[in-house]
C-alpha cells in the first residue's frame, strides 16, 4: 500500500513537471528526491498519529463518589466473659469429709453449708463447756440472790459473775472453731465445680468448691498502653461473641489507672446484661471506638495505591483517569480517612485502579457512594 502511494505521488509530480519548461536532468532528479523526502515525512507523521490513537484502550472500572460522612475508627481487643461473682470456697481447717450436701449444678445461698468436716472432738468440748457455763450461771444466780439480801461479800459476787462470762466466751469460741470445719458458700450462685468425695481429707487452700453467680456477667480484657489516651470509663463498646453468634453494645464499667509493667497494658471491664447465650470463659472481641470525626472524607482502602513518592488515588474526570496524591488518616471497616488530596464530589476509582496510568481512558461500570 505504501509503495503504491509513493509511486502515485512520484508519477503525479512527473506529470506536472512535464508541462513545464525542460530542466537539467540532474536538477530535476534533485527536486524529485526533495519532494519524495517531504512526502515520506508527512506519511510517517500521519502513521504515528494513527498508531497512537489505535493503541489507547478504555479500562473498565468501578468508582466511589466522595461525600462527607461520620467516620469512626475502632480498636479490636480480645477478651473473655467472667462472672461478676466467681469464687472458690475452701475449708478453714484440715479434717475428714463426713457429709457432702450439694453437687455440681445445684443452686446455693450465701452462708449455706456445702460440705461438713469431722468436728466430733470439738462438739464434745462444746458440750462440756456448755455444762460448765450452765453451772456457772446457776452459782451466779444464787450468789446474786444472797447479795441482794446483803449476804456474802462483794468479792464472791464478782467472782461468780466473772465465771459466767468466762464460760460463755469459751462456748462461743468453741462454736466458732466448729464452724471452721465446714465449707460454706460465700455468695448466692450455682455450684460450678466440686470434686470432693466422702472420706477425703479436706485441706485449706487446696480442696474447694467453685460457686459462680452466672446471673451477673462481665467481659474482662487488657488494652495496650498505646490506647490509654483514647479508651476511658463510660465509653461505648461493641462486644462480639463468635461462639454464641451474638453481639451487643455496652459501656466500659472499669478502666484501670495503672499500666501492667509486664504486658504494657491496662485492664478494662464491661458489665453484661443477663442473656441465656452468654457463659463464663467465652471468648469475645471488644470493638472500642477510639476516634470519631464528623464530615470526614473516607474512601475504600482498596482505592489507595502505594509508591515511593507517596500514596495516591485515581479520580475519574470525564472518562480520563487523573492521579492525585493523598494523605491518609485512620482506617476502619475497609474505609480510610483522607486528610488531604481529595474534595467533595470527586469520583475515586476503586476496582481496576491498580492497572491504570495517569491519563488512561476509563469506563465506569458501577458507581458507589
Amino acid at each position: 500500500m505504501k509503495k503504491l502511494v509513493y509511486l502515485t505521488a512520484i508519477l503525479s509530480l512527473a506529470a506536472a513537471c512535464s508541462g513545464n519548461k525542460p530542466k537539467d536532468k540532474a536538477t530535476e532528479l534533485a527536486d524529485l528526491k526533495k519532494q519524495q523526502a517531504d512526502i515520506s515525512a508527512q506519511i510517517g507523521k500521519l502513521e504515528s498519529e494513527i498508531g497512537k490513537k489505535d493503541s489507547v484502550k478504555t479500562a473498565d472500572v468501578s468508582s466511589f463518589k466522595v461525600q462527607p460522612a461520620q467516620f469512626t475508627n475502632y480498636v479490636d481487643i480480645q477478651g473473655k466473659i467472667d462472672a461478676q461473682d466467681n469464687v472458690t470456697a475452701y475449708p478453714q481447717a484440715q479434717a475428714v469429709i463426713t457429709a457432702i450436701n450439694v453437687k455440681a449444678g445445684d443452686h446455693v445461698s450465701k452462708g449455706e453449708t456445702l460440705v461438713q468436716l469431722d468436728n466430733s472432738v470439738l462438739r464434745q468440748n462444746i458440750e462440756q463447756a456448755q455444762a460448765q457455763a450452765a453451772l456457772a450461771q446457776t452459782l451466779f444466780q444464787r450468789q446474786k440472790n444472797l447479795w441482794d439480801q446483803k449476804i456474802g461479800t462483794e468479792v464472791q459476787f464478782l467472782q461468780a459473775q466473772t465465771n459466767v462470762q468466762t464460760t460463755q466466751k469459751q462456748v462461743s469460741s468453741l462454736r466458732q472453731q466448729a464452724d471452721m470445719y465446714r465449707i460454706v458458700s460465700p455468695i448466692n450462685g450455682t455450684v460450678d465445680q466440686m470434686d470432693l468425695k466422702m472420706g477425703q481429707i479436706a485441706m485449706p487452700g487446696s480442696t474447694g468448691i467453685r460457686v459462680v453467680n452466672a446471673d451477673v456477667l462481665k467481659v474482662k480484657a487488657d488494652v495496650p498502653e498505646s490506647y490509654s489516651g483514647s479508651v476511658h470509663l463510660g465509653d461505648n463498646v461493641k462486644i462480639l461473641v463468635p461462639d454464641a453468634n451474638d453481639s451487643l453494645v455496652a459501656k466500659i464499667s472499669f478502666a484501670a489507672k495503672v499500666i501492667d509493667p509486664a504486658s504494657r497494658s491496662f485492664a478494662i471491664e464491661v458489665k453484661l446484661p443477663n442473656r441465656g447465650t452468654l457463659r463464663p470463659n467465652m471468648t469475645t472481641v471488644l470493638r472500642i471506638a477510639n476516634y470519631s470525626k464528623s464530615n470526614a472524607i473516607a474512601i475504600p482502602t482498596k482505592a489507595i495505591q502505594k509508591s515511593e513518592n507517596g500514596d495516591y488515588v485515581f479520580v475519574n474526570v470525564n472518562g480520563i483517569a487523573k492521579r492525585k496524591t493523598v494523605t491518609e488518616g485512620a482506617n476502619s471497616g475497609g474505609l480510610t480517612e483522607i486528610k488531604t488530596g481529595l474534595a467533595i464530589g470527586d469520583e475515586v476509582i476503586t476496582d481496576g485502579a491498580s492497572e491504570l496510568e495517569d491519563g488512561d481512558q476509563v469506563r465506569v461500570l458501577s458507581a458507589g457512594k
